[in-house]
Protein backbone atom coordinates (compact mmCIF):
# COMPACT_ATOMS: atom_id res chain seq x y z
CA UNK A 1 0.00 0.00 0.00
CA UNK A 2 1.14 3.23 -0.75
CA UNK A 3 2.15 5.61 1.87
CA UNK A 4 1.12 8.86 0.18
CA UNK A 5 -2.29 8.68 1.42
CA UNK A 6 -1.51 7.65 5.14
CA UNK A 7 -1.48 10.92 7.50
CA UNK A 8 1.38 10.63 9.48
CA UNK A 9 1.27 13.17 13.03
CA UNK A 10 3.71 16.25 12.83
CA UNK A 11 5.75 17.15 15.59
CA UNK A 12 3.44 15.02 18.04
CA UNK A 13 0.11 16.07 16.93
CA UNK A 14 -0.99 12.80 18.14
CA UNK A 15 -0.71 13.78 21.18
CA UNK A 16 -3.47 16.96 21.14
CA UNK A 17 -6.54 15.05 21.34
CA UNK A 18 -6.00 12.63 24.60
CA UNK A 19 -9.26 11.08 25.93
CA UNK A 20 -10.63 12.52 29.02
CA UNK A 21 -10.46 9.89 32.00
CA UNK A 22 -13.35 8.67 32.75
CA UNK A 23 -15.52 10.31 35.73
CA UNK A 24 -17.08 7.92 37.95
CA UNK A 25 -21.30 7.98 38.09
CA UNK A 26 -21.19 7.47 41.53
CA UNK A 27 -21.94 10.91 43.14
CA UNK A 28 -18.73 13.18 44.12
CA UNK A 29 -18.77 13.04 47.90
CA UNK A 30 -15.59 14.55 49.53
CA UNK A 31 -14.76 14.94 53.08
CA UNK A 32 -12.63 17.81 53.96
CA UNK A 33 -9.46 16.76 53.41
CA UNK A 34 -10.44 15.11 50.20
CA UNK A 35 -11.66 19.03 48.89
CA UNK A 36 -8.66 20.03 49.96
CA UNK A 37 -6.48 17.55 47.77
CA UNK A 38 -8.52 18.15 45.20
CA UNK A 39 -8.08 21.92 45.12
CA UNK A 40 -4.31 21.49 45.49
CA UNK A 41 -4.12 19.01 42.98
CA UNK A 42 -5.83 21.90 40.36
CA UNK A 43 -3.67 24.51 41.46
CA UNK A 44 -0.38 22.60 40.87
CA UNK A 45 -1.82 21.65 37.50
CA UNK A 46 -2.55 24.90 36.74
CA UNK A 47 1.24 26.20 37.90
CA UNK A 48 2.52 23.49 35.65
CA UNK A 49 0.39 23.83 32.67
CA UNK A 50 1.06 27.54 32.68
CA UNK A 51 4.75 27.10 33.29
CA UNK A 52 5.38 25.24 29.67
CA UNK A 53 6.46 27.00 27.04
CA UNK A 54 5.30 26.46 23.41
CA UNK A 55 8.45 24.60 22.31
CA UNK A 56 8.12 22.21 25.48
CA UNK A 57 6.75 18.45 24.55
CA UNK A 58 3.37 18.92 23.00
CA UNK A 59 2.78 15.56 25.63
CA UNK A 60 2.78 16.92 28.35
CA UNK A 61 0.70 19.69 27.55
CA UNK A 62 -1.71 17.39 26.36
CA UNK A 63 -1.50 15.33 29.53
CA UNK A 64 -1.41 18.22 32.04
CA UNK A 65 -4.62 19.39 29.95
CA UNK A 66 -6.41 16.11 30.23
CA UNK A 67 -5.73 16.15 34.29
CA UNK A 68 -6.42 19.56 34.94
CA UNK A 69 -9.95 19.08 33.05
CA UNK A 70 -10.60 15.82 35.33
CA UNK A 71 -9.82 17.54 38.59
CA UNK A 72 -11.59 20.42 37.64
CA UNK A 73 -14.48 18.42 36.85
CA UNK A 74 -14.37 16.68 40.47
CA UNK A 75 -13.70 19.61 41.70
CA UNK A 76 -16.83 21.37 40.51
CA UNK A 77 -19.20 18.32 41.15
CA UNK A 78 -17.88 17.94 45.05
CA UNK A 79 -20.41 17.41 47.80
CA UNK A 80 -18.73 17.96 51.19
CA UNK A 81 -19.30 15.88 53.70
CA UNK A 82 -18.71 17.26 57.41
CA UNK A 83 -17.07 15.10 60.30
CA UNK A 84 -19.00 11.95 60.99
CA UNK A 85 -20.07 11.63 64.73
CA UNK A 86 -22.59 9.04 65.09
CA UNK A 87 -23.10 5.16 66.45
CA UNK A 88 -23.74 3.97 62.71
CA UNK A 89 -21.30 3.50 60.11
CA UNK A 90 -21.31 6.20 57.26
CA UNK A 91 -19.27 8.69 54.86
CA UNK A 92 -16.26 9.69 56.39
CA UNK A 93 -16.60 7.03 59.58
CA UNK A 94 -13.13 5.73 60.44
CA UNK A 95 -14.00 1.65 61.29
CA UNK A 96 -12.44 -1.33 63.01
CA UNK A 97 -13.94 -4.52 61.69
CA UNK A 98 -12.91 -7.70 63.18
CA UNK A 99 -12.41 -10.35 59.95
CA UNK A 100 -12.92 -14.09 60.38
CA UNK A 101 -9.13 -15.15 61.22
CA UNK A 102 -9.68 -12.89 64.05
CA UNK A 103 -7.48 -9.72 62.79
CA UNK A 104 -8.51 -6.48 63.01
CA UNK A 105 -8.40 -3.74 59.80
CA UNK A 106 -9.13 -0.27 60.44
CA UNK A 107 -9.82 2.38 57.26
CA UNK A 108 -11.64 5.78 56.99
CA UNK A 109 -14.91 5.55 54.32
CA UNK A 110 -14.01 8.92 51.75
CA UNK A 111 -14.78 9.54 48.32
CA UNK A 112 -13.04 8.00 45.23
CA UNK A 113 -10.67 10.00 44.64
CA UNK A 114 -8.93 10.18 47.84
CA UNK A 115 -9.40 6.44 48.67
CA UNK A 116 -5.93 4.46 49.19
CA UNK A 117 -6.32 0.95 50.78
CA UNK A 118 -2.49 0.93 51.62
CA UNK A 119 -2.99 3.98 53.36
CA UNK A 120 -5.98 2.67 55.44
CA UNK A 121 -8.85 4.40 53.59
CA UNK A 122 -11.19 2.77 51.17
CA UNK A 123 -13.72 4.34 48.88
CA UNK A 124 -18.01 4.98 49.52
CA UNK A 125 -18.36 2.40 46.82
CA UNK A 126 -16.52 -0.41 47.35
CA UNK A 127 -18.12 -3.14 48.63
CA UNK A 128 -17.21 -3.17 51.66
CA UNK A 129 -17.87 0.03 52.63
CA UNK A 130 -21.27 -0.41 50.86
CA UNK A 131 -21.93 -3.16 52.89
CA UNK A 132 -21.02 -1.44 56.28
CA UNK A 133 -22.98 1.74 55.99
CA UNK A 134 -26.32 1.94 58.09
CA UNK A 135 -24.45 -0.81 60.58
CA UNK A 136 -23.56 -0.10 64.02
CA UNK A 137 -20.83 -1.85 66.33
CA UNK A 138 -21.25 -5.88 66.93
CA UNK A 139 -23.29 -6.09 63.46
CA UNK A 140 -21.75 -8.16 60.58
CA UNK A 141 -21.47 -8.13 56.92
CA UNK A 142 -20.80 -10.54 54.41
CA UNK A 143 -18.26 -9.85 51.46
CA UNK A 144 -17.25 -11.98 48.69
CA UNK A 145 -17.95 -14.91 50.62
CA UNK A 146 -15.95 -12.98 54.07
CA UNK A 147 -17.12 -12.43 56.96
CA UNK A 148 -16.67 -8.87 58.97
CA UNK A 149 -18.13 -7.73 62.38
CA UNK A 150 -17.88 -3.96 63.26
CA UNK A 151 -15.63 -3.86 66.47
CA UNK A 152 -15.64 0.11 66.78
CA UNK A 153 -17.07 3.13 65.16
CA UNK A 154 -14.93 6.51 65.48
Amino acid sequence: MSRAFVREPEGGEAFEDLPDRPISSHTNFVTPEGLAQIEAEVVRLEQELSGLSPQQDKADHARLSRDLRYWSARKNSAQLVEAFEGDVVRFGATVTVLREDDTRQTFRIVGEDEADPASGSISYVAPLARALTGKSVGDTVTVNDHEFEIAEIR
